[in-house]
């Protein structure tokens, strides 16, 4: 029962109602700043869309097709559980995974599975403008958030230990970390900075298909 109200919410006909700026955040702020932008799914490459589900499939903690906001903020609940994090820092990564997942499509009634994809590109292109315009990416406040509770010793950065901590935290093999470590140390330092972290996670999940950041995540596309 709990499956078909969701469902119904967000479905009419038995085909998925689709996008637009009265059931998606990054689609109304998007009008609002006088960007027509619109998805166009023959643009995707079929490994891009491969890695866009496999990583709705991991969310979808209950798999009905429907990724609810409880479902996502299961996975802070899981970075307290394996951090030496405050309750502070626990609730700032809850607030960034909402605001971030509210643009990116999770609303009242959660995101169904066959409109995460434009979701997430309309999503992209919402962040694409926030640049152009000079204004504080999403992207970039989600990782910071998680920055601050993998940064465990508080040195200022985060070494191949301290992201192990995330890929067990994600259920990901902890051999990705070696794989996103390499990725996303830029400049060899041996430890990952901020803007590093962002700048990985922009590239693999926000811009066009690139066969270079397959398996960074330790999966295969």
């Amino acid at each position: 029962k709990q499956w078909y109200q969701r469902r119904v919410a967000i479905t009419a006909g038995g085909k998925s109602v689709g996008l637009n700026v009265h059931n998606n955040e990054s689609y109304k702020w998007l009008r609002s700043v006088g960007n027509n932008w619109q998805y166009d799914v023959k643009t995707m490459d079929p490994k891009m869309l491969a890695r866009l589900y496999k990583r709705f499939d991991t969310f979808d903690l209950d798999t009905d097709g429907v990724m609810m906001m409880d479902e996502i903020l299961y996975w802070p609940e899981r970075m307290r559980e394996l951090c030496n994090a405050s309750d502070e820092q626990i609730k700032s990564m809850q607030d960034a995974v909402q605001k971030f997942f509210v643009m990116k499509g999770v609303g009242p009634d959660g995101c169904a599975r066959e409109n995460w994809v434009e979701a997430n590109r309309v999503f992209a292109e919402a962040e694409r403008e926030r640049a152009r315009r000079g204004e504080p990416s999403l992207i970039a406040l989600l990782s910071n958030a998680y920055y601050d509770v993998l940064d465990d010793d508080g040195d200022g950065t985060v070494s191949l230990e301290e992201l192990k901590t995330m890929m067990k935290a994600f259920d990901v093999p902890q051999e990705a970390a070696y794989t996103f470590f390499e990725k996303a140390d830029t400049d060899k330092s041996g430890k990952l900075e901020r803007n590093e972290l962002v700048h990985l996670f922009r590239k693999f999940w926000m811009e066009p298909y690139d066969p270079q950041w397959d398996g960074v995540y330790a999966f295969k596309y």
